[in-house]
């Protein structure tokens, strides 16, 4: 399966979203290869800190730009999961996975300026499906507040009704120290770490999309 983790803007956790899934499926026993699509190298560093510590289950990744197909193709047939962290942009990265990809995960934060960015996404989903007619389209509402009594999930939650397109998971991400304990120089996902909530909300988000 391919799972490509992308939006049209950064800051929202993609590449959070990107490396977790991928621990998360290399834990469960899965094949993993996780393709940093972003020059930024967020995932292919969190990557090689993670290849320094033997004993966290193996996450194979390599660095690709541009038009990405023909590798992503090629790595669809050695492993189980491909996931792909493209740049927070409208790029060729971006464009040529979702010709290949099985599934988009757009990961949003509950604020203005990135629900400000969904027709956008919308738009360039759309001209992928000419071409990938099976493509699915999830969002993920990320950086949660953890205090039930903020509403703005809730706010972003009723501004997806708009979008009948877009699958909104029911899982929310939330603001959580773990998240960037688990990617400081150790490359692990919070599947790995010692807080229940979180571990939940990956596995939650996997089962959700898989």
């Amino acid at each position: 399966m391919i799972i490509l983790v992308g939006s049209q803007k950064g800051g929202c956790g993609k590449s959070t979203i990107a490396t977790n899934i991928a621990a998360a499926l290399a834990t469960d026993g899965k094949d993993v290869m996780l393709v940093d699509a972003d020059r930024q190298e967020s995932s292919s560093n969190w990557a090689l800190d993670r290849s320094e510590n033997e004993d966290l289950k193996k996450v194979h990744s390599v660095q690709k730009y541009d038009d990405v197909r023909p590798t992503i193709l090629d790595l669809k047939e050695r492993y189980e999961y491909v996931i792909i962290d493209a740049a927070g942009r409208d790029s060729t990265e971006l464009r040529t996975s979702m010709i290949v990809a099985d599934a988009l995960v757009m990961p949003v934060r509950p604020s203005q300026f990135d629900l400000d960015t969904v027709p956008r996404m919308q738009e360039i989903y759309n001209d992928a499906k000419i071409l990938n007619s099976d493509l699915k389209f999830f969002s993920v509402i990320t950086m949660g507040p953890t205090n039930p009594i903020i509403n703005e999930s809730r706010d972003a939650q009723d501004f997806f009704k708009n979008y009948s397109e877009i699958t909104l998971l029911g899982t929310i991400i939330r603001e959580r120290k773990v998240y960037r304990d688990a990617i400081s120089g150790i490359g692990k996902g919070v599947v790995e770490m010692d807080n229940p909530k979180a571990k939940k909300e990956i596995n939650d988000l996997l089962q959700e999309i898989i």
